[in-house]
């Protein structure tokens, strides 16, 4: 039987590159899943189809995790198609390297809207679906909380604040039977990675050099992680931060 046979998901950032992996992984796994997107209905449209054509069930549901209202109608549309939440995967997220002598407030506002406060307002919404008997919360944190990359200010202080906030609400959501835990990815081959210019760069280079396992990571690489913190088989792990970078640190 299917691990997540008869659970409801909800993937933030689900339309393509982490997002779309888990999205995917956890439909093969049995569940139910909100594909969220910001902006790519197509993209979004084309991950459900996937999942639909594989046997899955999945819906589309557009909504910025850095706007409020936004987020209420994802959750208002998620309990419209399925009437609850099991799992919640706060994967929506951007990034952007500058300088210090660089950085702009609009920029600071800009990631930590959608790294921080987007994923505080999407678990807030989000928690008040879950069923009595509990669920998962997954937060997708980064390898830059640890080894802390230079140039990376802003987007590894938002990545601080994922691990100690998944800390936080695994305390504060454990008496609701809610496991909160962090999955925190090195570098992986997306559609975002390519654009910005990362592959091929010294920049990943050198990560790869730095990683014990010798390769940059891939999507279903952390979505199979993440299907584990959802499923009963990790029924005893909450609070935790579970590097996935291939042993890079």
């Amino acid at each position: 039987m299917s691990k997540l046979a008869g659970k409801v998901a909800v993937v933030t950032g689900a339309s393509k590159g982490i997002g779309a992996g888990i999205a995917k992984e956890l439909a093969a796994q049995g569940a139910s899943v909100v594909v969220n997107y910001a902006s790519s209905k197509q993209d979004a449209d084309k991950v459900v189809a996937e999942i639909s054509k594989a046997g899955g069930k999945a819906i589309a549901v557009g909504g910025s995790v850095s706007k409020a209202a936004e987020i209420d109608q994802l959750f208002s549309e998620t309990k419209k198609a399925f009437g609850k939440v099991d799992i919640l995967v706060n994967n929506a997220g951007v990034y952007a390297f500058a300088p210090l002598d660089q950085i702009t407030e609009e920029e600071i506002e800009r990631i930590f809207g959608t790294n921080v406060t987007g994923l505080l307002l999407a678990t807030k919404a989000g928690t008040a679906l879950f069923p009595d008997e509990g669920g998962s919360i997954i937060n997708i944190g980064s390898v830059v909380a640890e080894n802390t990359p230079a140039g990376s200010a802003v987007y590894t202080g938002t990545k601080g604040a994922v691990d100690a906030i998944t800390r936080v609400l695994a305390k504060e959501l454990g008496p609701k039977k809610i496991r909160v835990n962090a999955v925190n990815p090195g570098p992986v081959v997306t559609e975002g990675f390519k654009a910005s210019g990362f592959e091929g760069s010294d920049f990943i280079n050198q990560a790869v050099k730095d990683t014990p396992l010798g390769r940059i990571g891939y999507p279903d690489d952390i979505a199979s992680v993440v299907a584990f913190l959802a499923s009963d088989d990790a029924r005893w792990v909450t609070g935790s931060l579970l590097q996935a970078a291939g042993g890079l640190r």
